[in-house]
């Protein structure tokens, strides 16, 4: 049986009437979209899926989660206050901290009495004859607004792989993306684990605390760094505070939209000894920055091969068994995937009772009562844990039936790929606008501050409607296309477009193969949307609009303006500069 995590469900009248704008989600980004509407005066109306603020970390609650961008940079950047109010704990906050945190930002600017907890969007069609968007839910509710905002989330949508039987296993089978809120123990428990992703990587060592025999079954071994967190001192935190403002500038000048020092020079200039001098110094800081040791890294395949054989020494010399240690050293290009971050992951398979079994030849072949078949031999489990991903980027659009003009389907205009402009909007769906969507930095960026500036620049966009007398906006057919191309040609210059990977929707059987990020860099991305917003909305179509050519105000996406010492970055100049990009 599937164990899910079932939200408190509190009765309520089903809700109709009108607003200016109906927020689907109350993650990170729904809350700041809501924080930016009432500052625009504008009427709003949350629906959340779970029972409470935080989005993935309501729902990732498995053991070991946490946030593999240091603490201090994923937070919002809007209130200085909230800067210096808030005190992390470690270096990368876990997932109880970081909900924390969505909680007092909900509680800190009132949010929750907008937001309608244990309801999930089931519709969203848009009416042409009223311009608006009618907003259809599971508890009844049929609201109207001007605008619908989805603040889904990239890796909000569980990938279950429909394996043969898993309806017969007699214990629980638990999936990292929805984890029980009281948690749960697996102490004395025969327990099996299906993936070697992010959220086994850091569950994996946990689980095998408590349990008394514990399988990980790997299709594909997975590149990971140690974290070396570590507490974050008074003195710490007072320096940091200090000069916080300092940081977030620096943050955002970077093609990650999180600040780490790298070096831009090539690792095949260096010689072999420096390259290992380089590489040891930066394994020992860990964390994601690991990939910043050279500029060339995620561009020069022989380069790439030079910190791949590094990374492969490391496991070889911490994993004791020689045939479990080639199985976890991944084949693939180093960082094709996104890179991971753990605690003693690959220590913990020197334990006795943990065993690695590889089906990426010999795929699992059913579960049955007793647990999992591989290879016609069956092993015995009293639970199983699903740490097998999402359908990321598209998997919550496609849980919701979204209807634009003429009746057309998002799920049809997507069916060959997602295509929106600047992974914001959608043509042929007037009014309705994705925080980072398909098509923009969104996973390759710091998510907080990709949120923060889709959201800032889509609360200018909808003053500016307001101050036009605008009744819509979508974007030109032409213009969306010359996008999609460019996000998929700008993927080419890096080596992460050579691997089968969730960011092509590779985890998802039958999905398109399309580059779903963009990844051109933060900076760049700011730039161009920058510069559509004052150029009057270029690439937007905007009707009933008073003076559509007036220039917008600019009421939030000042702060977002790149330095002057940023220089726009082109495919080509993406290479010759050896940007990393995390």
């Amino acid at each position: 049986m599937v164990q899910e995590s079932a939200a408190r469900v509190t009765a309520r009248p089903a809700e109709t009437g009108t607003v200016d704008a109906v927020v689907v989600g109350a993650g990170f980004a729904g809350m700041y979209m809501l924080h930016r509407l009432r500052g625009l005066g504008l009427t709003a109306r949350v629906y959340e899926a779970g029972g409470g603020v935080g989005g993935t970390w309501y729902w990732n609650r498995y053991p070991g989660a946490r946030c593999d961008v240091e603490s201090l940079q994923y937070s919002f950047s809007f209130s200085e206050d909230l800067d210096q109010e808030w005190s992390w704990s470690e270096k990368y906050s876990p997932q109880p901290e970081i909900l924390a945190y969505a909680n007092h930002v909900a509680d800190r600017f009132d949010l929750r009495s907008q937001i309608a907890f244990d309801t999930r969007v089931t519709a969203a069609s848009f009416d042409e004859t009223a311009g608006a968007w009618l907003i259809e839910t599971d508890r009844g509710d049929k609201v109207t607004a001007k605008f619908c905002i989805m603040a889904v989330g990239c890796l909000s949508a569980p990938n279950r792989p429909a394996f043969p039987g898993t309806d017969q296993f007699r214990g629980p089978i638990y999936h990292t993306g929805e984890w029980p809120h009281e948690g749960v123990d697996f102490t004395g428990l025969r327990v099996g684990v299906i993936g070697t992703g992010s959220s086994a990587i850091q569950s994996i060592p946990i689980i095998a605390r408590q349990a008394t025999q514990l399988t990980v079954f790997q299709r594909t071994a997975t590149w990971s760094v140690p974290a070396w967190n570590a507490a974050l001192s008074e003195e710490y935190l007072k320096e940091a505070k200090a000069h916080y403002p300092e940081l977030r500038a620096k943050a955002r000048a970077r093609p990650t939209g999180f600040y780490f020092p790298f070096n831009i020079q090539p690792a095949l200039q260096a010689s072999a000894e420096e390259r290992e001098e380089q590489y040891e110094a930066a394994w020992q800081r860990g964390g994601l920055p690991f990939l910043g040791a050279y500029g060339d890294l995620l561009f020069e395949k022989a380069a790439n091969d030079t910190i791949a054989e590094f990374a492969r020494k490391k496991i070889r010399s911490i994993v004791k068994d020689p045939g479990t240690a080639e199985l976890l050293c991944p084949r693939n290009v180093f960082g094709c995937k996104r890179l991971c971050v753990d605690t003693n992951y690959f220590e913990t398979y020197n334990l006795p009772h943990v065993k690695l079994v590889d089906v990426s030849t010999t795929p699992i072949e059913r579960f049955t009562a007793e647990g999992i078949v591989v290879d016609g031999t069956e092993h015995g489990f009293d639970a199983i844990v699903s740490a097998t991903g999402f359908a990321a980027m598209t998997g919550s659009f496609d849980r919701i039936a979204i209807t634009g003009r003429g009746g057309r389907t998002l799920a049809e205009k997507w069916r060959a790929g997602p295509r929106a402009y600047l992974g914001i909007a959608s043509e042929g769906f007037p009014n309705l606008f994705m925080i980072t969507g398909p098509g923009s930095p969104s996973v390759l960026a710091s998510m907080i501050q990709a949120i923060e500036q889709h959201v800032d620049w889509l609360a200018d966009c909808l003053g500016h409607m307001r101050d036009v007398g605008a009744a819509t906006i979508e974007p030109t057919h032409e213009d969306e296309e010359a996008w999609v191309s460019h996000v998929n040609d700008v993927s080419t210059v890096s080596l992460r477009s050579t691997c089968s990977s969730w960011y092509v929707g590779a985890n998802i059987p039958g999905r398109p193969r399309v580059f779903m990020p963009y990844i051109g860099g933060f900076p760049v991305y700011v730039q161009k949307c920058n510069a559509v917003m004052n150029s009057g909305y270029d690439g937007f179509v905007l009707k009933g609009a008073r003076n559509s050519n007036a220039p917008p105000q600019v009421r939030f996406t000042g702060r977002w303006q790149v330095p002057l010492d940023i220089e726009v970055i082109s495919p080509a100049a993406v290479a010759a500069k050896r940007v990393p990009v995390v």
